[in-house]
């Protein structure tokens, strides 16, 4: 294509600037994890200043399709995957539904006594044992989210002796005959330590999604309270409003 027939210059140009590199994006001509041209390589392409390309740039950072890196140009995040927050469902049933391919890295499985808090929730003793699982979540290779579990450990005696980086935590639900049937969920924006958002792949300081998470069986018995960190440009969420 032409660059007389990308850009026309009787329109904002930053804005059809945009447009190129989204398509370029799309067809596959910018892969993701690879770096677009520099400023000043658009900039020539196209006959337009820097800033004009800056402008266009950033509109596609902001949209989470592009990731600037201090010393080392701008890179493509690629598509972001899609999750329905009306459908109960893990983390890796989730990614296999959209084709993804699934790992999780768990960096803490513990017992700890539940406290005030989580023997609210789980409407336990506080000195109950509860097991407390932080994993790191990815898709394809790419960390997409930072999970904290909580669960209690009368559900699931023998969870130490399971992999869950073989077994999902709902394939475990099923060994011990629980079936997940509605769960309450907010979302929020939070920030992480430093060292749990370079894990994640973000700039400390910047905002994720926060999930919180409580899940129910069909007696109403909570079965699971989850907090979950997750990168904004990674994923889309939908939820489908009913009259």
């Amino acid at each position: 294509m032409t660059i007389e027939r990308e850009i026309n210059y009787q329109s904002p140009v930053y804005l059809q600037l945009r447009e190129v590199v989204r398509t370029k994006i799309e067809d596959g001509d910018y892969l993701p994890g690879t770096t677009i041209p520099s400023e000043n390589e658009l900039a020539e392409t196209y006959g337009i200043n820097r800033l004009t390309v800056r402008n266009a740039v950033d509109a596609l950072v902001k949209e989470g399709l592009l990731r600037r890196v201090q010393g080392k140009g701008v890179y493509v995040v690629g598509n972001k995957i899609e999750r329905d927050l009306e459908t109960l469902g893990g983390f890796t049933q989730t990614m296999l539904e959209k084709n993804a391919k699934p790992s999780t890295k768990v960096l803490i499985k513990i017992r700890r006594p539940a406290g005030i808090k989580y023997a609210h929730i789980f409407s336990i003793p506080p000195t109950e044992n509860i097991y407390y699982i932080k994993r790191l979540d990815l898709a394809n290779g790419e960390p997409i989210s930072l999970e904290e579990i909580f669960l209690p450990c009368s559900l699931v005696p023998k969870l130490e002796g399971i992999d869950l980086a073989v077994f999902s935590l709902y394939e475990v639900y099923n060994f011990y005959g629980i079936q997940l049937e509605h769960a309450r969920q907010a979302l929020d924006l939070a920030e992480l330590e430093t060292s749990d958002a370079r894990m994640l792949g973000i700039e400390p300081g910047s905002a994720t999604l926060l999930f919180s998470c409580t899940s129910y069986d069909q007696t109403g018995r909570v079965i699971e309270y989850s907090r979950s960190y997750t990168r904004g440009d990674k994923c889309n969420f939908t939820v489908h409003f009913h009259k």
